[in-house]
């Protein structure tokens, strides 16, 4: 992102002169409290919006040249509330590879975890997900999506992730898929979880539309600046250490 102007609004910036570079197969982690402009971002990439001016390149090529069904085929996104067709689970993982085999589907979900999310559906991947989705919950949505995004094997991923309270049994086989698809793809994580930030190689900290600080966990929490801050009264409650702690308080 080159000098990028954007608003919603015509007295509303969300970002002025906003440059942010990515390398091809780096991880980036964009926290921040609401209003930040984390989703934007996302939006931008994926030209669901336009921007006023400056540029966003992907390989030098700048994507309002490149032609949008192509572009967005190399595009693997997951939203806050994964969409699901209705159908079964394979109906919905095939969606972004009409010609993959049913072997090939569960090969790849076995790889997540030994394939233990599966035994939570019923009917393995022929179980009906229901209409959106309604008959499975967030957390095996989320493979599904997951699932998705890696039979695509797309070069950028972007994950706004989900808020929703998962167990932690879900969360080691989300952040195992995640892990797989961060391996292969250059990742933009607009993270929720204490566990994708961590796993993310750079954070970018953003604060209206502007970056304020940047680097890994460790240095970050060193530094003792904003997200330090944002760590202590968000991220960290999240941890195993800190949930541990609370229960023996609270006994």
């Amino acid at each position: 992102m080159e000098g990028l102007n954007f608003r919603y609004k015509d007295d509303e910036w969300i970002f002025k002169d906003f440059d942010l570079s990515i390398s091809p197969g780096e991880s980036v982690a964009l926290v921040g409290h609401t209003g930040a402009g984390k989703s934007s971002i996302a939006k931008l990439i994926a030209r669901f919006y336009e921007f006023q001016s400056g540029r966003i390149l992907v390989d030098d090529y700048d994507i309002r040249d490149l032609d949008l069904v192509s572009y967005r085929k190399q595009l693997g996104m997951i939203s806050q509330s994964p969409f699901l067709f209705s159908g079964t689970v394979a109906d919905n993982i095939s969606y972004a590879c009409q010609d993959c085999t049913i072997q090939e589907m569960e090969n790849l979900a076995r790889k997540i975890g030994r394939g233990e999310w599966l035994e939570t559906l019923p009917e393995g991947l022929l179980t009906e997900v229901g209409e959106r989705g309604g008959q499975l919950s967030m957390g095996q949505r989320q493979m599904v999506a997951l699932l998705r995004v890696l039979i695509q094997n797309p070069a950028i991923f972007i994950l706004d992730e989900a808020t929703a309270s998962i167990d932690p049994f879900t969360e080691r086989q989300i952040q195992h898929a995640l892990d797989l698809i961060l391996e292969d793809s250059t990742s933009i994580l607009i993270a929720h979880r204490l566990s994708t930030v961590k796993s993310a190689d750079r954070i970018v900290v953003l604060e209206e539309g502007r970056i304020i600080e940047e680097g890994s966990h460790a240095v970050l929490l060193k530094k003792g600046g904003y997200y330090s801050q944002l760590y202590n009264t968000y991220f960290r409650h999240q941890s195993l250490q800190y949930v541990e702690d609370s229960k023996k308080l609270a006994d």
